[in-house]
């Protein structure tokens, strides 16, 4: 069974970072091609940025140049690193992952971003 679990959501100030991570389980995640997308209530679910099985990495226009995305295929974990946050990235952040071409969601974490 496919687990994906994030954790380092919570409140940041405008201007300020933040780091989140996503604990995979139940695939081997070399073979994975990894995301994280965000959505604010009421909204659709934004992809935020990929990282495929090569380490090739796409990130969406709307966080590019602020944001980077890595995988640890060891420690079986993908992290997004965002800087110069506005309150414009609020949102519950998901981390994804497509193996075998099933696709798999975290429960999301929530980031708040205060002005």
């Amino acid at each position: 069974q496919v687990q994906l679990i994030e954790s380092g959501g919570g409140l940041v100030q405008a201007g300020g970072s933040l780091s989140l991570s996503c604990s995979v389980s139940g695939i081997i995640l070399t073979y994975a091609n990894m995301a994280w997308y965000r959505q604010v209530p009421g909204k659709q679910r934004e992809f935020v940025a990929l990282i495929s099985t090569e380490g090739l990495k796409v990130v969406a226009d709307s966080v590019k140049g602020r944001a980077t995305i890595s995988r640890d295929n060891v420690a079986n974990t993908i992290s997004l690193e965002m800087n110069s946050l506005s309150p414009e990235d609020t949102a519950v952040y998901y981390c994804n992952a497509v193996f075998n071409g099933q696709p798999s969601w975290g429960q999301g974490t929530q980031v708040t971003v205060s002005s």
